[in-house]
């Protein structure tokens, strides 16, 4: 490698890191936790017997899992504005992810809340507490437990996935060095150096994971 690609190396490496730190990380954490709470929300109407609400739900995770996510932003801050509905390329961005994580997420909720044993709101309900409470302090605290190795997967494809919000303008880390590799001609250099900086923020988030799971799994029910 020459002098002079190791310069662009040097010179592309801090943008692409505060891009990814300022733009991407904050990014994908708005959009995980918005998610969830929709997630929840989605999971708890499909469980319920709420006629009309569920066939809401089924119809919007049907969509959001049954279409690219790609596309979905595409409408959202292009087609859009076409019925007088104009978003800045940051709230476009929150929100086809937020959809997304939504639907996703809320199958690993229904999935995880499905999977505590039906003994266990017996025992809730022979201690005088009503459907509500026994989901609130016995069902949702064990099906937490049971999210967190599927949620971190999640969380970390969530990240990789932000990269697409450059289609539409954002300047998160991949929309950055689509900028640097655009100046410097350089795109196998520059986007070989921001995979490289995905590869460290995944590694990071898969140590985080790990380090939850077992902590997590000393509250497990033996």
């Amino acid at each position: 490698m020459d002098d002079r690609k190791i310069q662009i190396l040097i010179d592309s490496f801090w943008p692409l890191l505060k891009a990814g730190v300022a733009f991407t990380i904050p990014l994908a954490l708005i959009s995980f936790a918005l998610g969830l709470i929709l997630a929840l929300a989605t999971a708890l109407v499909r469980l319920s017997n709420w006629k009309i609400p569920n066939l809401i739900a089924r119809f919007y995770v049907w969509v959001i899992r049954g279409t690219p996510l790609l596309v979905q932003l595409y409408i959202i801050f292009y087609g859009l504005p076409s019925i007088g509905v104009v978003l800045n390329p940051f709230l476009a961005a929150i929100i086809g992810f937020t959809l997304s994580v939504g639907a996703y997420n809320s199958e690993i909720f229904r999935a995880a809340i499905q999977s505590i044993p039906t003994g266990q709101w017996e025992a809730a309900s022979s201690l005088g507490m009503t459907r509500a409470q026994a989901l609130r302090r016995v069902i949702l605290p064990q099906a937490a437990r049971v999210s967190v190795p599927p949620l971190g997967n999640s969380f970390i494809s969530l990240v990789k996935d932000t990269s697409l919000a450059a289609t539409i303008t954002y300047i998160e880390m991949f929309r950055a060095s689509q900028q640097i590799s655009a100046t410097t001609y350089e795109p196998l250099l520059v986007y070989t150096e921001a995979g490289v900086i995905y590869l460290a923020f995944s590694s990071v988030l898969s140590a985080l994971q790990n380090y939850l799971e077992k902590r997590t799994s000393r509250h497990a029910v033996k």
